[in-house]
């Protein structure tokens, strides 16, 4: 039996018109039999789909003794299966026009395609086949490609510096590994390790099968049937993890140009329902070319490149953070600064100017991005994954409009407040970088 739920029970309603003014469909939700989700949402003015194959499983659900195994499996899955080599996977793609490619987060892996619309059934029993049938041939070159991708990650301090902060902020928590894991356990772990990690995580209610474009949600409903067998998992996985906030530092060595630094604090939640006041509060702060960050630090004086603000968020917490690269003479002033802006976010209310030019921006942002399949996709299939409502662009767009002046000074206060603030950095002189701290954090200095 199939059990089918129009997306409206999941809140979506889209009342944007395509292109030659057909109406786009509402999102459609199926759950099957094995515990697999199925969700889809037409847009008939293109030729095109963009399906992912998404499963609940990250580099939180490892051990240490499994540091990148969800990142190596993602990669394990192009090199083939019973009926087909890599060679085979890659020349059968390409003859079907499909632009294939694969993801690992800290809670998701996917793989993901886009394709002309006629090539639908061909398109997904290939990824099919990919994601749940992997053979693991070719697995000791493999190792010396993931390796290889350490390695170009240690060597780029500007991404490296991310996970600093990661371990500087969760700790011992999962949410502080990296996803690429460590050199040690990819050059070592066994395939029947990496197999039976794939048997567990990739189960029927951990599976999304998500798709937009020109498609009939029955035709992906019927091509997901088969996908796994029935199944009892519900794909709540196991009980999280406690984070106990503790303020951290973390420096990491290196004989860089540069000091790439990070100051962060846990964030909010997936389902927390201000996502959209810190959207326009990472806007105002560090998110957008007209912020602050990027004004004082950049634009006025020049001390950096790079420097801004982000957000990410997870099923039970999230992170707050702020990035700057700048020259070692350049440190002292850029910490300065950042602190002074911090302080001033955290006690100041915004100007009208600035709260309207940033919803504007935020809005742009969720309009040009629902015009991309392969984005509607991506949207529809993460809220499923992690039962959240799937949000119409109108009441995305309603979001935003209802931020005030005083839901950003207060939200910036929980965020941003000094005595939650880690901080990380790649450098030369540890004390260099300790000697900056005092004016975003007291704390930060002794930490």
């Amino acid at each position: 039996m199939v059990v089918g739920m129009a997306a409206g029970v999941a809140r979506a309603a889209i009342a944007s018109a395509g292109v030659d003014g057909r109406a786009l469909s509402e999102p459609r939700l199926t759950l099957l039999d094995s515990g697999v989700r199925v969700v889809t949402e037409e847009v008939p003015s293109v030729r095109s789909v963009a399906l992912g194959l998404w499963v609940r499983t990250g580099s939180r659900n490892e051990t240490s003794a499994q540091a990148g195994v969800s990142h190596f499996l993602e990669h394990l899955l192009f090199k083939g299966t019973e009926r087909f080599s890599a060679i085979e996977i890659s020349e059968r793609f390409d003859g079907l026009g499909a632009s294939v490619n694969a993801a690992t987060g800290k809670e998701t892996t996917h793989l993901h395609a886009r394709f002309l619309d006629e090539h639908a059934e061909e398109v997904f029993e290939m990824l099919a086949e990919m994601l749940l049938a992997p053979t693991y041939p070719e697995v000791d070159s493999e190792r010396q490609v993931v390796l290889e991708e350490i390695a170009m990650y240690e060597d780029e301090p500007q991404d490296r510096v991310h996970d600093v902060l990661a371990d500087a902020v969760f700790g011992e928590h999962p949410l502080g590994r990296r996803v690429l894991g460590t050199a040690d356990v990819i050059s070592s772990i066994p395939v029947p390790d990496i197999d039976v990690y794939h048997q567990q995580r990739y189960t029927g209610g951990n599976v999304v099968v998500g798709a937009a474009g020109h498609l009939d949600h029955d035709q992906i409903v019927a091509m997901a049937e088969g996908l796994v067998p029935s199944s009892t998992d519900n794909g709540e996985g196991e009980a999280a993890d406690e984070l106990e906030e503790t303020v951290r530092f973390s420096f990491y060595p290196k004989d860089t140009e540069q000091y790439h630094i990070c100051f962060g604090a846990p964030g909010l939640v997936r389902g927390d329902e201000r996502r959209y006041q810190l959207g326009v509060l990472d806007s105002i702060l560090g998110g957008s070319p007209s912020s602050r960050l990027f004004r004082e630090v950049r634009e006025k004086r020049g001390l950096a490149y790079s420097v801004g603000s982000y957000n990410e968020q997870y099923t039970d917490s999230g992170l707050a953070a702020i990035y700057v690269g700048t020259r070692e003479s350049n440190v002292e002033e850029a910490c300065a600064l950042i602190g002074g802006e911090l302080a001033r976010i955290r006690s100041e209310p915004v100007s009208a100017e600035e709260l309207s030019r940033a919803k504007e921006s935020v809005k742009g942002r969720l309009v040009l991005s629902s015009e991309s399949t392969a984005a509607r996709m991506s949207r529809i299939s993460r809220a499923t994954l992690f039962d959240l409502p799937i949000e119409s662009l109108d009441e995305m767009l309603a979001g935003v409009d209802a931020v005030c002046v005083e839901d950003l000074t207060e939200l910036a206060a929980e965020l941003y407040g000094p005595e939650r603030l880690s901080a990380a950095c790649i450098g030369r002189e540890e004390s260099r970088f300790r000697a900056a701290l005092a004016p975003v954090s007291e704390a930060l200095v002794t930490a």
